[in-house]
């Protein structure tokens, strides 16, 4: 049965989704023995979910020690279009995560980089996009939880 929230996720995909979110190494011989499915099926499944871009799997790094010394989230209005503007912000390597948000900021983005120059840098960069109007930069001190493990609910 297909959930009403993700089409094409049926309870089998979420319970492989989840034994992916608890540790994506996991075999799919593994994943198998726990849903009730072959390596094969889960293999299948795995590429169907991964090629419709509900699932990614990827190596979630420490930026601190890869040599990326500050982090910050980036608060930015517009006096446009705000999502022409959060693509522009997107389209940017040292942005990892951009949305376009309702309240008193038209777009959150969080970036990485190596220092406070190239902070400095790309606020200055994005600030001189078209359409955005203003930003305001929280500098992360302290990373206390990053987590990605939400299930599937």
């Amino acid at each position: 049965m297909e959930s009403a929230t993700a089409p094409g996720v049926d309870d089998i995909s979420k319970a492989i989704i989840e034994q992916l979110q608890a540790d994506g190494r996991r075999s799919y011989a593994a994943i198998g023995k726990a849903v009730g499915l072959s390596e094969a099926a889960v293999r299948q499944r795995v590429q169907k979910l991964t090629d419709a871009g509900v699932v990614q799997i990827v190596a979630v790094t420490d930026p601190l020690q890869l040599g990326f010394a500050r982090q910050a989230m980036l608060g930015i209005k517009t006096s446009g279009d705000p999502v022409a503007a959060a693509d522009k912000i997107a389209g940017i390597d040292q942005v990892d995560y951009c949305v376009v948000t309702a309240g008193s900021f038209d777009i959150f983005a969080e970036v990485v980089c190596e220092n406070d120059q190239d902070l400095m840098a790309l606020v200055n960069r994005i600030r001189s996009l078209p359409g955005v109007s203003g930003t305001e930069t929280f500098m992360y001190l302290s990373l206390r939880k990053q987590a990605y493990n939400w299930g599937t609910r």
